[in-house]
């Protein structure tokens, strides 16, 4: 098959859906299928699909500006004679969808980790009616959101759980050095609202009144790095609170904490907490979207409701001091993981519903 992933993300971000886009695009590529990548020149997005030696092209800034990249972006279409688009943003559908329903692109497909539908939006309706033959998402429970809109007949979404690659030989963080007899509870993700990072914070100063063994660190950068930083300031937590930065490799500090925290207030299916799981370790997470379909509650970890510190403080403290069941809840974490939600898998399930895709739009019927 030929295809396209487009995903027009600005230059400096890259979250799970990127990072699903290149690792779906790096499997493909390996069962013989040529890929193309499209998106912003420069951009993390482009980087890490280059990282895979996967073929690509990038847009710069003065042709977005300009409203040149549309010609751009038709030329390539044209030339690639792709049979099935992928598009990440609803931009990308109304823009590169759109150009490729024009050039005759049999199938033309949204990949939404969350949702970007909102009800009653005229536009969005318009573009998925329109323009696409299907979604791709993460989780059932967003697949029954979309399908609560009374837009798409059934079969319009599908959900492919998303996949990791276990690495192997993973060296552990050392924090016993900078942190000598303390416990480290670590976090992951972009420092944007979504993410709930204040909250943690507030479930770490609960914490702080009757302990002080406890060291947060969260790994990620983003436009709320100042206002965190700050409220853990205000919070008397600026000794256990930490914020290391980006991190492109975060499985030698998941191997080496203690305990992973998810404290998202809107998620898909995030991958970090199947990252964590893969490296043994029990998770607290709130119970945003796909989350209850990962992992499993009083087995893997615990799932606690959102924008709720005290329950996030809770569920930390029950697990934190209990060697026996840190240990088995990240076995538990790894067998499902290593069962369940692998890239390989992930793949199999893609190409299948691909080739389905396609077959349906190109074979006659009768």
């Amino acid at each position: 098959m030929q295809i396209a992933f487009v995903n027009f993300i600005g230059t400096g971000k890259f979250g799970g859906g990127e990072k699903w886009m290149v690792s779906a695009a790096a499997q493909l590529a390996a069962r013989g299928h040529h890929i193309l990548m499209i998106g912003n020149a420069g951009s993390k997005f482009l980087d890490h699909a280059a990282n895979s030696a996967l073929p690509s092209l990038g847009i710069s800034r003065w042709q977005k500006a300009t409203g040149v990249y549309l010609r751009t972006l038709a030329q390539a279409l044209s030339k690639q004679n792709n049979e099935i688009i992928i598009c990440n943003l609803n931009t990308d559908v109304r823009s590169a969808g759109l150009l490729a329903k024009i050039n005759g692109t049999p199938v033309i497909l949204a990949r939404h980790g969350s949702l970007n539908y909102p009800k009653k939006r005229l536009r969005y309706l318009l573009s998925a009616h329109y323009i696409l033959d299907g979604i791709i998402t993460n989780s059932q429970i967003i697949k029954n959101i979309y399908a609560g809109y009374g837009w798409f007949d059934e079969r319009f979404v599908k959900v492919i759980h998303n996949g990791i690659a276990i690495p192997e030989n993973v060296v552990s963080q050392d924090f016993s050095n900078r942190f000598p007899g303390k416990k480290i509870i670590y976090s992951a993700g972009r420092l944007a609202e979504v993410k709930g990072f204040t909250y943690l914070i507030e479930a770490a100063a609960i914490l702080k009144k009757t302990r002080n063994d406890l060291i947060f660190v969260i790994s990620g950068e983003g436009k709320l790095e100042a206002e965190l930083k700050q409220k853990a300031i205000e919070a008397g937590l600026e000794e256990s609170f930490i914020f290391p930065g980006f991190s492109a490799d975060i499985f030698p500090a998941l191997k080496g904490c203690d305990l992973f925290v998810l404290s998202s207030i809107m998620e898909g299916m995030p991958n970090v907490v199947m990252e964590a799981m893969a490296m043994r370790k029990p998770v607290v997470a709130t119970n945003v979207n796909g989350v209850c379909e990962l992992m499993v509650n009083g087995k893997t970890g615990f799932i606690v409701p959102p924008k709720e510190p005290l329950a996030l403080a809770t569920a930390i403290a029950k697990i934190i001091d209990n060697p026996k069941m840190i240990a088995e809840f990240g076995k538990a974490g790894y067998d499902r993981v290593k069962r369940e939600f692998t890239i390989p898998a992930m793949a199999s399930n893609l190409e299948e519903y691909l080739q389905q895709k396609l077959h349906e739009k190109t074979e006659p019927k009768r």
